[in-house]
């Protein structure tokens, strides 16, 4: 009975690890990139420093 309460706690510490790093690389996807944006529309050229 004890070993499987071991694998019952690994299993839940390899998931909240996995959430964890796809919550990060979602974060990062979705962070707006810094530094310099240039579009081109109907208007123009615009170019923007972050």
């Amino acid at each position: 009975m004890p070993g499987n309460r071991n694998v019952l706690y690994l299993i839940i510490g390899v998931l909240i690890v996995a959430i964890s790093v796809l919550g990060y690389n979602l974060y990062q996807a979705k962070k707006e990139p810094e530094g310099l944006q240039i579009n081109v529309g109907p208007d123009g050229l615009k170019i923007k420093t972050k």
